[in-house]
């Protein structure tokens, strides 16, 4: 047993200090950024935001939104074999579901959605199903997204040098983890993005069961230094409850972000929608107490009771729930909230005087101070 004397932030813990800026407006901050990634050497332009693979998030139509904003989505993973190749095989150009074009008409789909799946037999299979497309290279996935709880597994690494060998052209986000050495260990497996975060999530109880994490501000500037050195990238996963916490994430190094909760609650994140009905203190014209009706929409963990009722029959005998169900007020369209992040996102830069997305960690300090009550 040791103890890790050195100070551990979250979030929540700091905030970015004002500097002197030459931006004029909020318009000049440019947020796409472009990548090449290391093992499968494909690049990608875009706002480098993604969707999480949560089944009430990672939806085919919170992708298709996204993917007019030049944005990701992680796709959950409980689609269909039959789903995701109908999903992946539309042409480049096409309109999506709403009849919206995409704001990158010469990058198509399968440049702004990840295909998820775990280590299991059953998720590997799905990935050669999905893969063996009739028409291949041009339309089967080109993000996958290699995802389970703990990435600290002997077995989680051999998988992903299994999928790098298999599919040397695919980019391969795989996580979660939370430290460097880990990070740079899943990279030189074939991790193109490595996913950063354990127990930060808004319904994740990871660290209430097992008491096993880390605050994820130092994850991601630990775990970003790892993969950098190594030209690897990494996804901040979790923790991001507010613009400003996006913000934080991109100043300390995050090459994307992930985002469950923010993006839950919306006409395109799934969820069960119910309407609570409440008394008023307000009468109407006979003198009744006025009912006001809300709508609310599910949200849970994917390691909660709920999840593994539905998509397992149960919990295991031999593990526990370590995730929770909750109910968020209804949200109408994610375009709004889209709007708020970004924008958030743009003032940041605008406070600190970067001109690019990509500046943002060169030029945040961060102060320890902090920014949410407990």
């Amino acid at each position: 047993m040791r103890i890790d004397s050195d100070l551990k932030l979250d979030f929540r813990d700091v905030l970015i200090r004002p500097k002197r800026s030459g931006l004029l407006s909020r318009s000049e901050v440019v947020l796409r950024r472009r990548f090449t990634f290391p093992h499968s050497g494909d690049a990608w332009e875009g706002v480098p935001l993604i969707a999480s693979n949560m089944d009430t998030v990672g939806t085919l139509m919170m992708a298709e939104v996204l993917a007019r904003h030049g944005m990701l989505t992680a796709l959950h993973k409980f689609y269909s074999v039959e789903e995701c190749r109908s999903f992946f095989g539309r042409d480049a150009d096409s309109t999506d579901a709403d009849g919206g074009k995409c704001q990158n008409p010469d990058i198509g789909i399968r440049d702004a959605v990840f295909f998820s799946f775990g280590i299991t037999e059953v998720f590997m299979e799905r990935l050669d199903a999905v893969m063996a497309m009739a028409d291949a290279r041009e339309r089967r996935p080109k993000f996958v997204c290699l995802d389970v709880a703990n990435g600290y597994s002997e077995q989680f690494i051999t998988v992903v040098r299994a999928v790098r060998e298999k599919y040397p052209e695919a980019v391969i986000m795989a996580g979660n983890v939370v430290t460097g050495e880990m990070t740079e260990e899943l990279v030189i497996a074939g991790a193109d993005i490595v996913k950063v975060g354990i127990g930060s999530g808004s319904v994740c109880t990871t660290r209430e069961q097992t008491g096993v994490g880390f605050p994820q501000l130092s994850a991601v500037i630990e775990c970003a230094d790892a993969a950098h050195g190594l030209k690897g990238l990494v996804c901040s996963d979790g923790g991001c409850r507010v613009p400003g916490d996006v913000a934080k994430a991109f100043a300390a190094g995050a090459d994307f972000v992930m985002l469950g909760g923010m993006l839950a609650g919306h006409d395109e994140s799934g969820g069960e929608v119910s309407v609570r009905r409440y008394l008023t203190d307000e009468l109407d014209d006979n003198g009744e107490r006025i009912v006001d009706e809300r709508r609310a929409v599910t949200f849970y963990g994917m390691s909660s009771d709920t999840a593994m009722q539905k998509y397992y029959g149960g919990v295991a005998e031999y593990r526990a729930s370590e995730g929770v169900c909750v109910e968020l007020p209804y949200r109408g369209a994610v375009e709004v909230t889209l709007q708020e992040i970004l924008g958030g996102l743009r003032s940041t830069c605008t406070y600190v005087g970067a001109h690019r997305l990509k500046e943002l960690s060169k030029r945040a300090t961060f102060v320890i101070g902090r920014s949410a009550p407990d």
